[in-house]
Protein backbone atom coordinates (compact mmCIF):
# COMPACT_ATOMS: atom_id res chain seq x y z
CA UNK A 1 0.00 0.00 0.00
CA UNK A 2 1.08 3.51 -0.87
CA UNK A 3 3.45 5.28 1.75
CA UNK A 4 6.18 7.77 1.38
CA UNK A 5 7.77 5.22 4.19
CA UNK A 6 7.49 2.61 2.05
CA UNK A 7 6.17 0.11 3.97
CA UNK A 8 5.68 -3.34 2.55
CA UNK A 9 2.15 -4.58 1.87
CA UNK A 10 0.45 -5.80 5.17
CA UNK A 11 0.35 -9.69 5.31
CA UNK A 12 -2.83 -10.92 6.31
CA UNK A 13 -1.46 -13.79 8.42
CA UNK A 14 0.33 -11.75 10.30
CA UNK A 15 -1.12 -10.24 13.54
CA UNK A 16 0.16 -6.92 14.84
CA UNK A 17 -0.15 -6.22 18.04
CA UNK A 18 -2.17 -3.35 17.93
CA UNK A 19 -3.57 -1.67 14.89
CA UNK A 20 -4.47 1.97 14.65
CA UNK A 21 -6.75 3.33 12.15
CA UNK A 22 -6.15 7.10 11.88
CA UNK A 23 -2.62 9.13 11.60
CA UNK A 24 -4.07 11.94 13.32
CA UNK A 25 -3.09 13.59 17.39
CA UNK A 26 -4.72 10.60 18.81
CA UNK A 27 -3.75 8.05 16.60
CA UNK A 28 -0.22 8.74 15.86
CA UNK A 29 0.48 9.53 19.74
CA UNK A 30 -1.06 6.15 20.46
CA UNK A 31 1.42 4.26 17.99
CA UNK A 32 4.37 6.12 19.14
CA UNK A 33 3.78 5.29 22.78
CA UNK A 34 3.35 1.71 21.98
CA UNK A 35 6.35 1.65 19.87
CA UNK A 36 7.79 3.15 22.13
CA UNK A 37 7.06 0.46 24.42
CA UNK A 38 8.31 -2.41 21.94
CA UNK A 39 5.15 -3.35 20.72
CA UNK A 40 4.23 -4.28 16.78
CA UNK A 41 2.04 -1.46 16.23
CA UNK A 42 0.39 -0.50 12.62
CA UNK A 43 -1.14 2.53 11.73
CA UNK A 44 -3.24 3.39 8.98
CA UNK A 45 -4.17 6.80 7.13
CA UNK A 46 -6.19 7.66 4.47
CA UNK A 47 -4.38 11.08 3.66
CA UNK A 48 -0.69 11.27 2.75
CA UNK A 49 1.36 13.56 4.95
CA UNK A 50 1.67 16.13 4.81
CA UNK A 51 -1.96 17.69 4.27
CA UNK A 52 -4.19 20.21 4.83
CA UNK A 53 -6.33 19.76 7.99
CA UNK A 54 -9.12 22.21 9.10
CA UNK A 55 -7.74 23.83 12.78
CA UNK A 56 -7.31 26.24 14.84
CA UNK A 57 -3.60 25.74 14.87
CA UNK A 58 -3.04 26.68 18.28
CA UNK A 59 -1.29 24.86 20.98
CA UNK A 60 -2.01 25.33 24.83
CA UNK A 61 0.87 24.29 27.39
CA UNK A 62 -0.96 21.10 27.32
CA UNK A 63 -0.33 20.30 24.20
CA UNK A 64 3.34 21.95 24.13
CA UNK A 65 3.40 19.34 27.09
CA UNK A 66 2.46 15.66 25.05
CA UNK A 67 4.84 16.89 22.24
CA UNK A 68 8.02 17.53 24.62
CA UNK A 69 7.19 14.16 25.96
CA UNK A 70 7.51 12.69 22.57
CA UNK A 71 10.59 14.43 21.95
CA UNK A 72 9.63 17.25 19.65
CA UNK A 73 9.43 20.46 21.15
CA UNK A 74 12.88 21.32 19.41
CA UNK A 75 10.74 20.24 15.82
CA UNK A 76 8.25 23.15 16.67
CA UNK A 77 11.22 25.26 16.98
CA UNK A 78 10.32 26.76 13.50
CA UNK A 79 6.67 27.59 14.78
CA UNK A 80 5.31 30.87 16.12
CA UNK A 81 6.01 30.99 20.00
CA UNK A 82 3.25 33.25 21.89
CA UNK A 83 2.94 34.05 25.68
CA UNK A 84 -0.89 34.00 26.21
CA UNK A 85 -4.40 35.11 25.44
CA UNK A 86 -5.45 38.83 24.69
CA UNK A 87 -9.73 38.50 25.51
CA UNK A 88 -11.80 41.02 23.72
CA UNK A 89 -15.13 41.78 24.76
CA UNK A 90 -18.37 44.62 25.53
CA UNK A 91 -15.55 47.16 24.52
CA UNK A 92 -12.86 45.78 27.29
CA UNK A 93 -9.57 44.44 26.34
CA UNK A 94 -7.54 41.95 28.36
CA UNK A 95 -3.89 40.01 27.97
CA UNK A 96 -3.70 38.07 30.17
CA UNK A 97 -0.31 35.69 30.32
CA UNK A 98 -0.44 31.82 30.06
CA UNK A 99 0.21 30.75 34.12
CA UNK A 100 2.98 29.11 35.93
CA UNK A 101 2.13 25.39 36.53
CA UNK A 102 4.33 22.79 38.18
CA UNK A 103 3.35 20.25 35.13
CA UNK A 104 2.98 22.48 31.69
CA UNK A 105 5.16 25.15 30.83
CA UNK A 106 3.93 28.87 29.87
CA UNK A 107 4.06 28.98 26.28
CA UNK A 108 2.10 27.39 23.66
CA UNK A 109 3.11 27.20 19.72
CA UNK A 110 0.70 28.07 16.47
CA UNK A 111 1.47 25.84 13.56
CA UNK A 112 -0.78 24.22 10.82
CA UNK A 113 -1.80 20.98 11.07
CA UNK A 114 -0.49 20.43 7.71
CA UNK A 115 3.32 20.32 9.51
CA UNK A 116 2.38 19.37 13.05
CA UNK A 117 0.28 15.92 12.10
CA UNK A 118 3.27 15.28 9.58
CA UNK A 119 5.81 15.68 12.40
CA UNK A 120 3.98 13.31 14.78
CA UNK A 121 2.96 10.69 12.47
CA UNK A 122 6.68 10.41 11.35
CA UNK A 123 7.47 10.40 15.40
CA UNK A 124 5.78 7.10 15.33
CA UNK A 125 6.85 5.85 12.45
CA UNK A 126 10.51 6.13 13.53
CA UNK A 127 9.58 5.16 16.88
CA UNK A 128 8.88 1.70 15.17
CA UNK A 129 5.05 1.74 14.00
CA UNK A 130 4.60 0.52 10.68
CA UNK A 131 2.61 3.08 8.76
CA UNK A 132 0.53 3.20 5.59
CA UNK A 133 -0.60 6.56 4.50
CA UNK A 134 -2.62 7.01 1.40
CA UNK A 135 -4.67 3.71 3.08
CA UNK A 136 -8.64 3.96 3.96
CA UNK A 137 -9.81 1.42 6.76
CA UNK A 138 -13.26 1.07 5.20
CA UNK A 139 -14.44 -1.99 6.97
CA UNK A 140 -13.98 -3.63 10.60
CA UNK A 141 -13.34 -6.88 10.53
CA UNK A 142 -15.23 -8.49 13.74
CA UNK A 143 -14.17 -11.02 15.74
CA UNK A 144 -15.97 -13.45 17.63
CA UNK A 145 -19.06 -12.39 20.12
CA UNK A 146 -18.95 -9.52 17.54
CA UNK A 147 -23.12 -8.60 18.27
CA UNK A 148 -22.93 -5.39 19.58
CA UNK A 149 -24.58 -4.46 22.56
CA UNK A 150 -27.48 -2.90 21.47
CA UNK A 151 -29.54 -1.90 24.68
CA UNK A 152 -31.11 1.39 25.60
CA UNK A 153 -28.01 2.93 26.20
CA UNK A 154 -24.81 0.89 24.43
CA UNK A 155 -22.34 0.12 26.74
CA UNK A 156 -19.24 -1.69 24.83
CA UNK A 157 -18.37 -2.00 21.23
CA UNK A 158 -17.91 -5.47 19.18
CA UNK A 159 -15.26 -7.32 18.86
CA UNK A 160 -12.71 -5.74 16.65
CA UNK A 161 -9.56 -7.64 14.71
CA UNK A 162 -8.78 -5.78 12.03
CA UNK A 163 -9.71 -3.72 8.89
CA UNK A 164 -10.33 -3.61 5.23
CA UNK A 165 -7.71 -1.20 4.24
CA UNK A 166 -7.81 0.33 1.09
CA UNK A 167 -5.44 1.73 -0.76
CA UNK A 168 -6.42 5.55 -2.20
CA UNK A 169 -4.25 5.29 -5.42
CA UNK A 170 -5.02 1.86 -6.97
CA UNK A 171 -7.90 0.64 -4.99
CA UNK A 172 -6.31 -2.17 -4.12
CA UNK A 173 -8.08 -3.50 -0.50
CA UNK A 174 -6.00 -6.13 2.09
CA UNK A 175 -6.79 -6.98 5.18
CA UNK A 176 -4.78 -5.68 8.28
CA UNK A 177 -5.40 -8.15 11.55
CA UNK A 178 -4.40 -7.28 14.81
CA UNK A 179 -5.05 -8.57 18.57
CA UNK A 180 -6.48 -5.03 19.30
CA UNK A 181 -7.64 -1.84 17.63
CA UNK A 182 -7.77 1.68 17.85
CA UNK A 183 -10.33 4.03 16.43
CA UNK A 184 -8.92 7.17 15.91
CA UNK A 185 -9.97 8.91 12.45
CA UNK A 186 -11.72 11.87 13.71
CA UNK A 187 -15.09 13.93 14.47
CA UNK A 188 -16.50 12.22 11.80
CA UNK A 189 -15.39 8.75 12.58
CA UNK A 190 -16.39 6.19 9.50
CA UNK A 191 -14.97 3.48 11.10
CA UNK A 192 -16.19 4.33 14.95
CA UNK A 193 -19.86 4.59 13.51
CA UNK A 194 -19.49 1.16 11.74
CA UNK A 195 -18.86 -0.55 14.77
CA UNK A 196 -21.52 1.09 16.71
CA UNK A 197 -20.26 4.77 18.32
CA UNK A 198 -22.77 7.92 18.39
CA UNK A 199 -23.15 11.15 19.88
CA UNK A 200 -24.92 11.95 22.63
CA UNK A 201 -27.38 14.15 21.00
CA UNK A 202 -28.42 15.78 24.36
CA UNK A 203 -24.81 17.29 25.01
CA UNK A 204 -23.66 20.47 22.91
CA UNK A 205 -22.07 20.20 19.86
CA UNK A 206 -19.63 22.42 18.73
CA UNK A 207 -19.32 24.27 14.97
CA UNK A 208 -16.24 25.96 13.57
CA UNK A 209 -14.95 27.33 10.77
CA UNK A 210 -11.59 29.19 10.26
CA UNK A 211 -9.34 30.83 7.30
CA UNK A 212 -6.24 32.46 6.80
CA UNK A 213 -5.53 36.17 6.09
CA UNK A 214 -2.07 37.73 5.55
CA UNK A 215 -1.78 40.85 8.36
CA UNK A 216 0.79 42.72 9.51
CA UNK A 217 0.25 41.39 12.66
CA UNK A 218 1.55 37.77 12.24
CA UNK A 219 3.88 37.53 14.75
CA UNK A 220 2.09 39.04 17.99
CA UNK A 221 2.76 37.46 21.27
CA UNK A 222 -0.61 36.75 22.15
CA UNK A 223 -3.25 34.88 20.35
CA UNK A 224 -6.84 37.09 20.28
CA UNK A 225 -9.85 35.80 21.23
CA UNK A 226 -13.55 37.84 20.96
CA UNK A 227 -16.21 36.77 23.20
CA UNK A 228 -19.14 38.95 22.42
CA UNK A 229 -19.07 37.47 18.69
CA UNK A 230 -23.09 38.40 17.12
CA UNK A 231 -25.10 36.98 15.06
CA UNK A 232 -26.80 39.07 12.05
CA UNK A 233 -29.37 40.65 14.25
CA UNK A 234 -26.35 42.09 17.02
CA UNK A 235 -27.45 39.15 19.62
CA UNK A 236 -24.38 37.73 21.26
CA UNK A 237 -24.54 33.84 20.46
CA UNK A 238 -22.43 31.10 22.67
CA UNK A 239 -18.80 30.74 21.30
CA UNK A 240 -16.39 33.54 20.27
CA UNK A 241 -13.72 34.70 17.49
CA UNK A 242 -10.13 34.27 17.42
CA UNK A 243 -7.12 35.75 15.40
CA UNK A 244 -4.17 33.61 16.17
CA UNK A 245 -0.66 34.76 14.60
CA UNK A 246 1.35 32.34 12.71
CA UNK A 247 4.30 33.98 12.52
CA UNK A 248 4.79 33.81 8.70
CA UNK A 249 2.51 36.52 7.18
CA UNK A 250 0.12 35.02 7.76
CA UNK A 251 -2.83 34.69 10.84
CA UNK A 252 -5.22 31.82 11.36
CA UNK A 253 -9.02 33.25 11.97
CA UNK A 254 -12.02 32.26 13.18
CA UNK A 255 -15.36 31.51 14.67
CA UNK A 256 -16.73 28.52 17.18
CA UNK A 257 -20.30 28.45 17.86
CA UNK A 258 -21.80 26.08 20.62
CA UNK A 259 -24.88 24.52 19.12
CA UNK A 260 -26.54 24.06 22.60
CA UNK A 261 -30.31 24.08 22.22
CA UNK A 262 -32.79 25.03 19.36
CA UNK A 263 -32.53 28.44 19.64
CA UNK A 264 -28.44 28.32 18.05
CA UNK A 265 -29.35 25.20 15.50
CA UNK A 266 -30.24 28.02 12.31
CA UNK A 267 -26.85 29.76 13.29
CA UNK A 268 -25.20 30.63 9.87
CA UNK A 269 -21.73 30.11 10.58
CA UNK A 270 -20.48 31.37 7.27
CA UNK A 271 -22.11 34.65 8.26
CA UNK A 272 -21.13 35.19 11.55
CA UNK A 273 -17.65 34.51 9.97
CA UNK A 274 -18.19 37.41 7.91
CA UNK A 275 -19.70 39.53 10.63
CA UNK A 276 -16.63 38.81 12.80
CA UNK A 277 -13.98 39.62 10.27
CA UNK A 278 -15.67 42.71 9.67
CA UNK A 279 -15.98 43.74 12.54
CA UNK A 280 -12.30 42.86 13.95
CA UNK A 281 -10.12 45.08 14.85
CA UNK A 282 -8.89 46.91 12.25
CA UNK A 283 -4.98 46.82 13.27
CA UNK A 284 -4.63 43.36 12.40
CA UNK A 285 -6.10 44.19 8.71
CA UNK A 286 -8.35 41.41 7.62
CA UNK A 287 -10.48 42.06 4.48
CA UNK A 288 -11.17 40.69 1.17
CA UNK A 289 -7.88 41.59 -0.22
CA UNK A 290 -5.90 39.92 2.14
CA UNK A 291 -8.57 36.87 2.58
CA UNK A 292 -5.74 33.71 1.67
CA UNK A 293 -8.91 31.59 0.11
CA UNK A 294 -12.69 30.23 1.27
CA UNK A 295 -12.87 29.30 5.28
CA UNK A 296 -13.40 25.55 5.60
CA UNK A 297 -14.93 24.28 8.94
CA UNK A 298 -16.37 20.84 10.95
CA UNK A 299 -18.84 19.90 13.50
CA UNK A 300 -16.68 19.30 16.98
CA UNK A 301 -18.54 16.33 18.91
CA UNK A 302 -17.41 17.70 22.54
CA UNK A 303 -17.16 16.56 26.26
CA UNK A 304 -16.58 13.05 25.32
CA UNK A 305 -20.22 12.89 24.39
CA UNK A 306 -19.67 9.89 21.85
CA UNK A 307 -19.59 6.46 22.80
CA UNK A 308 -19.38 3.77 23.51
CA UNK A 309 -15.54 3.97 23.57
CA UNK A 310 -14.31 0.84 24.83
CA UNK A 311 -15.13 -3.05 23.55
CA UNK A 312 -12.85 -6.31 24.10
CA UNK A 313 -10.79 -5.35 21.66
CA UNK A 314 -11.41 -1.94 21.11
CA UNK A 315 -10.65 1.37 22.45
CA UNK A 316 -11.97 4.85 20.80
CA UNK A 317 -9.36 7.84 21.25
CA UNK A 318 -9.41 11.23 20.73
CA UNK A 319 -12.02 13.06 18.34
CA UNK A 320 -13.43 9.90 17.26
CA UNK A 321 -14.62 9.73 21.26
CA UNK A 322 -15.80 13.62 21.65
CA UNK A 323 -12.12 14.28 23.50
CA UNK A 324 -12.58 17.87 22.78
CA UNK A 325 -13.07 20.38 25.95
CA UNK A 326 -16.27 22.05 25.92
CA UNK A 327 -14.71 25.47 27.53
CA UNK A 328 -12.76 26.46 24.37
CA UNK A 329 -13.55 23.60 21.59
CA UNK A 330 -9.48 22.74 22.06
CA UNK A 331 -8.43 19.22 21.24
CA UNK A 332 -5.21 18.63 20.13
CA UNK A 333 -3.68 18.01 23.04
CA UNK A 334 -6.55 15.97 23.93
CA UNK A 335 -6.09 14.04 21.25
CA UNK A 336 -2.09 13.48 22.46
CA UNK A 337 -3.68 12.88 26.01
CA UNK A 338 -6.35 9.76 25.02
CA UNK A 339 -4.07 8.50 22.68
CA UNK A 340 -1.25 8.19 25.85
CA UNK A 341 -3.94 6.85 27.88
CA UNK A 342 -5.19 4.06 25.60
CA UNK A 343 -1.68 3.12 25.26
CA UNK A 344 -1.13 2.20 28.63
CA UNK A 345 -4.22 0.33 28.95
CA UNK A 346 -3.20 -1.52 25.84
CA UNK A 347 0.47 -2.32 27.02
CA UNK A 348 -1.63 -3.51 30.17
CA UNK A 349 -3.96 -5.76 28.20
CA UNK A 350 -1.08 -6.89 26.19
CA UNK A 351 0.60 -7.99 28.90
CA UNK A 352 -1.57 -10.25 30.06
CA UNK A 353 -4.57 -8.26 31.86
CA UNK A 354 -6.62 -9.10 28.77
CA UNK A 355 -10.03 -6.62 28.72
CA UNK A 356 -10.06 -5.62 32.38
CA UNK A 357 -7.17 -3.56 31.04
CA UNK A 358 -9.12 -2.13 28.31
CA UNK A 359 -11.78 -1.60 30.55
CA UNK A 360 -9.19 0.40 33.01
CA UNK A 361 -9.39 3.02 29.99
CA UNK A 362 -12.31 4.60 30.77
CA UNK A 363 -11.54 4.68 34.47
CA UNK A 364 -8.15 6.46 33.13
CA UNK A 365 -10.59 8.96 31.18
CA UNK A 366 -13.52 9.46 33.75
CA UNK A 367 -9.87 10.21 36.48
CA UNK A 368 -8.40 12.94 33.83
CA UNK A 369 -11.56 14.39 32.06
CA UNK A 370 -14.69 13.47 33.62
CA UNK A 371 -15.71 15.91 36.48
CA UNK A 372 -13.77 18.33 34.30
CA UNK A 373 -16.13 18.16 31.61
CA UNK A 374 -19.46 18.19 33.32
CA UNK A 375 -17.98 21.56 34.89
CA UNK A 376 -17.50 22.82 31.30
CA UNK A 377 -20.76 21.55 30.31
CA UNK A 378 -22.95 23.20 33.13
CA UNK A 379 -20.71 26.11 31.80
CA UNK A 380 -21.64 26.22 28.36
CA UNK A 381 -25.66 25.17 29.14
CA UNK A 382 -25.13 28.74 31.45
CA UNK A 383 -23.27 31.04 28.82
CA UNK A 384 -26.01 29.75 26.09
CA UNK A 385 -28.25 32.02 28.09
CA UNK A 386 -27.63 35.81 26.42
CA UNK A 387 -28.38 37.58 29.81
CA UNK A 388 -26.40 35.07 31.89
CA UNK A 389 -23.65 35.51 29.50
CA UNK A 390 -23.07 39.23 29.41
CA UNK A 391 -23.32 39.11 32.55
CA UNK A 392 -20.61 36.67 33.27
CA UNK A 393 -18.38 37.33 30.37
CA UNK A 394 -19.14 41.67 30.86
CA UNK A 395 -18.62 41.40 34.50
CA UNK A 396 -15.17 39.06 34.19
CA UNK A 397 -13.53 41.50 31.87
CA UNK A 398 -13.12 44.64 34.33
CA UNK A 399 -11.02 42.12 36.56
CA UNK A 400 -8.13 41.25 34.72
CA UNK A 401 -7.35 38.60 38.20
CA UNK A 402 -11.04 37.01 37.67
CA UNK A 403 -10.02 36.68 34.06
CA UNK A 404 -6.61 35.14 34.93
CA UNK A 405 -8.42 32.53 36.78
CA UNK A 406 -11.05 31.48 34.36
CA UNK A 407 -8.30 31.50 31.68
CA UNK A 408 -6.94 28.67 34.53
CA UNK A 409 -9.90 27.32 34.23
CA UNK A 410 -10.90 27.12 31.14
CA UNK A 411 -7.61 25.87 29.26
CA UNK A 412 -7.54 23.08 32.34
CA UNK A 413 -4.88 24.75 33.45
CA UNK A 414 -5.73 24.49 37.51
CA UNK A 415 -2.61 23.53 39.71
CA UNK A 416 -3.16 20.36 41.69
CA UNK A 417 -0.45 21.59 44.30
CA UNK A 418 -2.43 24.51 45.45
CA UNK A 419 -5.92 26.39 46.49
CA UNK A 420 -5.61 29.17 45.10
CA UNK A 421 -8.49 31.61 44.16
CA UNK A 422 -8.51 29.94 40.28
CA UNK A 423 -8.78 26.36 42.05
CA UNK A 424 -11.16 27.53 44.71
CA UNK A 425 -13.29 29.04 42.04
CA UNK A 426 -13.17 26.10 39.88
CA UNK A 427 -13.88 23.47 43.39
CA UNK A 428 -17.32 26.17 43.96
CA UNK A 429 -18.05 24.84 40.00
CA UNK A 430 -17.27 21.13 40.45
CA UNK A 431 -19.35 21.00 43.48
CA UNK A 432 -22.36 23.04 41.27
CA UNK A 433 -21.88 20.53 38.45
CA UNK A 434 -21.97 17.33 40.76
CA UNK A 435 -25.30 18.99 42.20
CA UNK A 436 -27.12 19.89 39.05
CA UNK A 437 -28.36 16.77 36.93
CA UNK A 438 -25.83 16.33 33.58
CA UNK A 439 -28.66 15.74 30.69
CA UNK A 440 -28.03 12.44 28.86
Amino acid sequence: MATPEKAGDPDPDRPYDVLVVGGGPSGSSCAYWLAEAGWDVALVEKKVFPRVKTCGDGLTPRAVRQLADMGLEGALSGAHRYGGLRALAYGKVLELNWPDHPSFPSYGYVITRHDLDAIVNERASKAGATVWQGTEAVEPILGEEAVPDRGPVASRLPSCVGAVGKDKDSGQTREVRARYVVVADGANSRFGRALGTSRDRTRPMGMALRGYYTSPMHDDPFIESHLDIRDSDGNVVPGYGWIFPMGDGRVNVGVGLLSTDNRWKGVNTSTLMDHFVNWAPKEWGLSPETCLGPPTGGKLPMGLTVGPRIGATTLVVGDAGGAINPFNGEGISYGYETGRLAAASLGEALSGDGVAALEGYETRLEDAYGLYFRVARAFVRMISQPELMKVCVGTGMYSESLMTWLLRIMANLVRPDEVGPAEAAYRAMATLARLVPDPG
